[in-house]
């Protein structure tokens, strides 16, 4: 039954057993489709996967949200193909940065890390807890959404995790309120999310209920995006499903996460 708040689920799944996936890499060097095995037992014959659109966190690089995604690419195995896109700005200064490593100069494009926006005029930073004093290149993280929503598409659904996660939630938002740019997905699975802040015209849009079906993923004991700020955005859902584990700041795909993102994305195999 839908209702405007968060639902616990338990939730219980078979397993499902491809090929070895096979990425590979847009020729803008920012996306990189990584698709399951085509013969994965637990498949009816001629069943497409489902495609989602996954959308990186901020300071991370085309590389690693590739490995961060890693484990759910091989859980979701013959369920779903996974389109990865990082954010279109680079972050100069990467101290800290989501999967890189220490800078030991030039980095290749595809470890550069990026962002999807900015909370500051003059620094490339992002602060999701704090009201920004900007929000810049907000504009060009939606182009960049959209443009591979056109071009890469069609999608069942979309992925975001962190900053993703909270530019998934305003991409739905904006779909429903009507912009051409952000068809609705079928659903969407939101990890570590946030209710973005300090985006003008488009906060109030946030604040009514989205109707999409919707998955929302945390940890316990996440120390950059507390618990209760997801809880916050799974409030913004119609019938949305949570899913907590005990972990931090990742994408979790052990066993009972793997169990629950397959009962999930069950009921969009037809």
């Amino acid at each position: 039954m839908a209702t405007s708040a968060c639902s616990e689920a338990r939730l219980q799944g078979g397993g499902c057993i491809g090929s070895r996936p096979s990425c590979s890499t847009s020729a803008r060097g920012k996306a990189a489709s990584c698709s399951s095995g085509a013969h994965a037992p637990c498949m009816m014959a001629g069943q497409p996967l489902l495609r989602i659109l996954c959308l990186a966190g901020f300071r991370q690089s085309e590389r690693g949200f590739r490995e961060k995604t890693g484990a759910l690419r091989k859980a979701l195995r013959g369920r779903a193909e996974l389109v990865c896109l990082s954010g279109p700005h680079p972050v100069m200064d990467a101290a800290g940065s989501e999967g890189a490593k220490p800078d030991s100069g030039p980095c290749p494009p595809e470890e550069q890390p990026r962002g999807w926006w900015f909370s500051e005029q003059e620094a490339d930073v992002f602060l999701a807890l704090e009201d920004p004093t900007a929000c810049r290149g907000l504009e060009e993280a939606l182009g960049t959404v959209a443009q591979a929503l056109n071009k890469l598409g069609p999608f069942d659904g979309i992925l975001g995790f962190s900053q993703g996660a909270a530019l998934a939630a305003l991409v739905c938002a904006l779909g429903q309120a009507g912009d051409p740019r952000f068809p609705l997905p079928r659903f969407v699975i939101l990890v570590s999310g946030f209710c973005p802040r300090g985006l003008g015209l488009m906060e109030p849009i946030m604040k009514g209920p989205l109707s999409l079906p919707s998955l929302h993923v945390f940890g316990d004991t996440d120390g950059v995006i507390p618990s209760q700020e997801s809880v916050q955005l799974c409030s913004r859902f119609n019938g949305a499903i949570t899913l907590t584990h005990s972990g931090g700041h990742f994408i979790p795909a052990a066993a009972p996460q793997r169990q629950a993102y397959l009962k999930f994305l069950d009921q969009f195999a037809n």
